[in-house]
C-alpha cells in the first residue's frame, strides 16, 4: 500500500501545482488586460506645431550650420547678393533669385547693392541689411 499512497500523494502534489498554475496564469492574463486598457485609454498626440521637422538635417552637405529659426510667411529673409557694379545684380530672398524691378511676395526689389537690398513694400522703402555670420 506504501507504493500507492505515495503516488497519490505525487498525484495531488501535481494536481494541486497545476491549478495554482493555472490560478497565476489567469491572474496574469487579468493584470495584462487591465493594463492595456489603461494604456489604450491614455492616447498621446503629437503636437507638430513649433517643432523642427526631425529629419532635416541641422548640416549642409558642405559643412554649415543651417539655419532652421522658425520664420514669418510675409518676412524678406535675405540670404545672399551676387553684385555687380555694372547693374546686373542678384539677390537670393527666401530662397529665390531675384533682380532689380522683380517681386518678392508683396515687395518689389528696388535696389541691390553689396551689402543691402532696398525693397518697396506698401509704398514704403525698406532696406534690408546681409547679416555677415561669425
Amino acid at each position: 500500500m506504501k507504493p500507492c499512497f505515495e503516488s497519490l500523494k505525487i498525484k495531488a502534489m501535481r494536481h494541486f501545482a497545476y491549478r495554482m498554475g493555472f490560478a497565476w496564469a489567469v491572474v496574469f492574463l487579468v493584470f495584462l488586460s487591465v493594463f492595456a486598457v489603461a494604456a489604450e485609454e491614455q492616447k498621446y498626440s503629437y503636437k507638430v506645431e513649433g517643432k523642427r521637422d526631425p529629419f532635416v538635417p541641422l548640416i549642409s552637405p558642405s559643412g554649415y550650420l543651417l539655419n532652421l529659426e522658425p520664420q514669418d510667411n510675409n518676412a524678406l529673409n535675405l540670404e545672399g547678393i551676387m553684385y555687380d557694379p555694372k547693374g546686373d545684380s542678384m539677390a537670393i530672398i527666401n530662397g529665390g533669385l531675384v533682380k532689380v524691378g522683380e517681386t518678392v511676395g508683396d515687395a518689389v526689389v528696388t535696389s541691390i547693392e553689396s551689402n543691402k537690398i532696398t525693397i518697396l513694400k506698401d509704398n514704403q522703402k525698406v532696406e534690408i541689411q546681409l547679416r555677415r555670420e561669425e
